[in-house]
């Protein structure tokens, strides 16, 4: 005869079919398969013996690139827990650390990360060519930065597309840079909004640049696909013909404290 008491509660798609919490009373142990994991192998077990910021960081980095398309099921699950008035002491995931100092510290950021909760932030991504694009980027970071917002400036040479998401999932405002290439995007930022596109982040604030040498299509393409996400867009999307000048640079500014003044609102 066991001695434990076991609750159980369906959780389908977080993130696959046969999901299910199992919930252990006499130890207040929540044990949650797929839910509140991260991909990050440490030499310790348990989350009070490893860096919280980091550790956060990885939660949340989890979150945005694995569950984020998920978030409405995950509002669900986090509805049955709370309409259970269950104690937690304890939360054991598949894989990841085990929550048992602050297991309601993981259950308050998946709520709000699965309610795309924002802060006043905006990520810059953007691919390159030739540099021009770049200087563009740089002038629309500075522009956010002085309206007051806090920016993140992303080059997709220098940061995988999982480290972008990341940024995103509390962002609200994206801002997409591309040069165009044989009548298109940037491989990279192709990559990019198919990647952004499955995870459906929602609610931002959208917009697009870009420099070009002749036809210029990429920017113009970032504005469709700014419509078919259905983003707010700060506009039409800024294009600079080769190398930006300086009365162009200071258009980028202008372009991206506007997008800043949209973010605070």
């Amino acid at each position: 005869t066991g001695t434990k008491n076991i609750k159980f509660i369906e959780t389908k798609m977080i993130h696959w079919p046969d999901n299910m919490f199992s919930y252990v009373e006499e130890d207040a142990l929540l044990v949650s398969q797929d839910g509140f994991e991260l991909h990050w192998a440490t030499d310790e077990r348990f989350d009070d013996e490893v860096d919280q910021g980091q550790l956060m960081r990885e939660a949340a980095k989890y979150y945005a690139n694995i569950l984020l398309l998920y978030s409405p099921l995950i509002q669900k699950a986090l509805q049955k827990i709370n309409q259970m008035e269950i104690k937690i002491d304890m939360i054991a995931p598949d894989h990841g650390v085990i929550w048992r100092s602050r297991p309601d510290k993981i259950v308050n950021a998946w709520d709000e990360w699965s309610r795309q909760v924002a802060v006043d932030k905006a990520v810059v991504v953007y691919d390159t060519m030739w540099r021009s694009t770049e200087l563009m980027a740089n002038a629309i970071a500075k522009g956010i930065s002085e309206a007051g917002v806090e920016v993140k400036l992303m080059p997709l040479s220098q940061y995988h597309r999982s480290d972008v998401m990341t940024e995103v999932l509390d962002s609200k405002a994206i801002v997409f840079g591309s040069a165009t290439l044989n009548n298109g995007l940037m491989p990279r930022m192709a990559d990019m909004l198919t990647y952004l596109k499955g995870l459906r982040p929602a609610g931002k604030i959208a917009a697009a640049f870009g420099s070009y040498g002749w036809g210029g299509e990429a920017p113009r393409l970032l504005d469709t696909f700014i419509s078919e996400m259905k983003y707010e867009s700060v506009g039409e999307c800024l294009r600079v013909n080769y190398v930006p000048t300086p009365e162009n640079l200071d258009t980028c500014v202008e372009f991206g404290r506007k997008v800043g003044e949209m973010v605070k609102g």
